[in-house]
């Protein structure tokens, strides 16, 4: 039962590193100083065309999910702080865990950006460009995912702790009672 977390730990450890030396790796490959321009088809432009827009259109996208979470939980922190509640703690780890889960999908959306902007004739650099960025950003998810996993599993286990204190209480015969 013990080699189990040990595992996950070395692979939670290893992932990120690899992840790392990966970027590095990519982010020093030199191809080429001067980028020759090869005759394309008009085919080939209408398409680089249309690509760029559906590219903008997925910039936008995550631009717009982004800036409405980030509106949105300074709207939940005003309300939170302003509010005579005694759980600003439990409010302020939850929106920003929403706020993470937003992060991670403009991610994505910047990504298929990224990714849509190479995909018609892409030359060797482009393709090592988008693949340093497409690390950069998943090693940017995955350290957000696990703050998130990690967050959500402190509130859980926090609401089990709290429920079962509600039962212990509710199940103790003299807490309920008063004399009168």
């Amino acid at each position: 039962m013990q080699r189990e977390p040990s595992r996950n730990s070395f692979t939670e450890i290893l992932l990120p590193i690899a992840l790392i030396f990966g970027l590095i790796l990519l982010l020093s490959i030199n191809v080429g100083a001067g980028k020759a321009e090869v005759a394309s088809s008009p085919l080939e432009s209408w398409l680089k065309l249309i690509v760029g827009y559906l590219a903008a259109g997925a910039e936008i996208a995550a631009a717009l999910v982004i800036g409405g979470a980030i509106i949105r939980g300074i709207i939940l922190y005003l309300r939170q702080l302003f509010s005579r509640s005694k759980q600003h703690l439990n409010s302020t780890e939850s929106i920003r865990l929403q706020l993470g889960r937003v992060l991670a999908l403009g991610l994505e959306f910047t990504v298929a950006s990224d990714i849509l902007r190479t995909a018609v004739a892409p030359s060797r650099q482009d393709i090592l460009n988008l693949g340093a960025i497409v690390l950069l950003r998943t090693l940017l998810n995955y350290f957000l995912e696990r703050e998130i996993q990690q967050g959500e599993h402190t509130r859980s286990s926090q609401s089990e702790t709290r429920e079962n204190s509600y039962r212990a209480v509710a199940s103790d015969p003299t807490s309920g009672r008063t004399k009168g």
